[in-house]
């Protein structure tokens, strides 16, 4: 089960990368659901929450059981201009992310990922339920960068 959850972890830069493709900068850019994030906006995020993620299981691995800290999501897009960002960078740099943390988590033994953090929202949680809320996470936000391109016409080729 630990090599499926490491492939499909690694495999999601290629599944972003691909969700993304093909859009120009207004489509990105554009709300098709009113008072929703675009799909740049959702990208950035991704890029943004694996990065933390990938700090929170670094800090996992590397630390006795230490403090995690969340982050408020909203705020970041709002404050950071997520729809001013570059998407392409976003989304290279989140497929990176993901292939250096493979090459880690594929080194590791099977016991690291019982290995805890506290995170201060959610309590104790092992690096192995954090592998998985990554990947849950990506499929969250996949489905609706799939629904707001078929709302813009643009649906991902078959």
């Amino acid at each position: 089960m630990r090599e499926e959850h490491i492939e499909r972890y690694s495999g999601g830069g290629k599944i972003l990368q691909f969700a993304v493709a093909g859009l120009n900068s207004a489509e990105l850019k554009a709300r098709p659901v009113p008072d929703t994030w675009s799909i740049a906006e959702i990208a950035i995020h991704l890029m943004d929450a694996d990065l933390i993620t990938a700090d929170r299981m670094k800090r996992i691995i590397a630390e006795d059981n230490p403090t995690l800290i969340g982050f408020d999501e909203s705020a970041f897009a709002r404050n950071l201009l997520y729809n001013d960002l570059d998407v392409a960078l976003a989304v290279d740099i989140f497929a990176r992310n993901r292939q250096m943390m493979t090459t880690i988590l594929e080194r590791l033994p099977s016991a690291a990922f019982s290995r805890t953090g506290i995170h201060n929202q959610r309590g104790k949680i092992t690096l192995g339920a954090m592998l998985t809320s990554c990947m849950d996470h990506l499929d969250h936000h996949l489905k609706f960068i799939l629904h707001k391109r078929q709302l813009l016409g643009r649906p991902l080729p078959r």
